[in-house]
């Protein structure tokens, strides 16, 4: 029996590429006939006709399926929801955008066959970004990689390949405040890098802009490390060291000189001073008691609305794996 590939897509508001998309996923996949392959389109919530015309493409091959979530729960989640109803021996994460070529997708192949658990794709160049995304990309991974003990894969996405034991692992992970990126270097295994330059997009906008990026890197930061805990805890050690020597000059001056009135300015600025820092410093402790919160409630990561045009009960059980068959 031959083994099953599973192509990943999340899309969201990618009607204008998605034939594009299919059909090199189609002229890849025939050059490499030994394997068969499941094109897995998991549609987040998308305003569009993104979900009809996954649908249409579905009539005309039976190779995909398609995961019809019921709101937009955003990439991260929609990438887990693949990794659970995924049903391929290894599973290909690609883009809907076009920006990463699908026709890399024969050397993650080769690779795979050589043993490797994670071919993940590595930019050489970043087309139709900004100098200041790419500055502010590369400054968070260094950032990021320093205050971390996780090796961390610099200029590098979501496109890869995964072996299904990579998969099984990570399914493994679900909490609720995802950073997928870290999730991959941070479950190991024997992992090989492949080096391309990334197009700019086919067609439609970008979904992230810098809110979303912020909010991302805030999740990165938060998911991998608690640094900024101990920031804030050896700030706080050292004004309070600061203060005490302050505070011993103040008493001295005024038994010595007396005139205790003087001084009303710089008063009030190291109260302000520190009065910033410890509203810093509560924001940081906000974030990671904010996210405790979160998983502590234990929620789903998503509810699927329709899969394969058949509408999915809510339940506490995973998807089971089906078993592969030629359609």
């Amino acid at each position: 029996m031959k083994k099953l590939i599973t192509i990943l897509i999340p899309a969201y508001n990618e009607e204008d590429v998605l034939t594009h998309l299919y059909d090199r996923l189609k002229l890849v996949t025939h050059e490499i006939s030994k394997y068969d392959y499941e094109f897995l389109f998991i549609n987040d919530g998308s305003k569009d006709r993104t979900i009809e015309i996954i649908k249409e493409l579905r009539e005309i091959d039976t190779r995909i399926s398609i995961i019809d979530l019921s709101r937009n729960f955003g990439k991260e989640v929609a990438m887990m929801a693949g990794f659970d109803y995924a049903r391929g021996d290894a599973i290909i994460i690609i883009d809907a955008d076009l920006q990463d070529p699908p026709e890399l997708i024969p050397q993650m192949i080769k690779f795979w066959e050589d043993g490797y658990d994670d071919v993940f794709a590595r930019r050489n160049s970043r087309q139709g970004e900004t100098w200041f995304k790419k500055w502010t990309s590369a400054t968070f991974y260094k950032v990021l990689q320093k205050v971390t003990r996780v090796p961390l894969q610099q200029d590098t996405g979501d496109f890869r390949l995964l072996d299904r034991r990579c998969i099984e692992a990570l399914k493994q992970l679900r909490e609720t405040q995802r950073y997928t990126k870290g999730m991959f270097s941070w479950i190991g295994f024997n992992k090989k890098e492949i080096r391309f330059d990334r197009d700019a997009r086919f067609a439609g906008e970008t979904k992230w802009n810098y809110f979303k990026l912020f909010d991302l890197a805030i999740e990165g930061i938060t998911s991998f490390t608690i640094t900024p805990l101990r920031l804030s805890a050896a700030s706080g050690i050292i004004i309070s060291a600061c203060a005490f020597i302050y505070m011993i000059w103040i008493i001295i001056k005024t038994l010595i000189y007396g005139n205790p009135v003087e001084g009303y300015p710089s008063l009030m600025t190291v109260m302000l001073f520190i009065g910033g820092i410890q509203l810093i410093s509560l924001g940081i402790i906000g974030e990671y008691l904010g996210r405790v919160f979160n998983e502590t409630k234990r929620r789903p990561l998503y509810f699927v609305n329709q899969y394969n045009n058949n509408k999915i009960i809510p339940t506490k059980e995973l998807p089971k794996e089906q078993k592969v068959t030629n359609d």
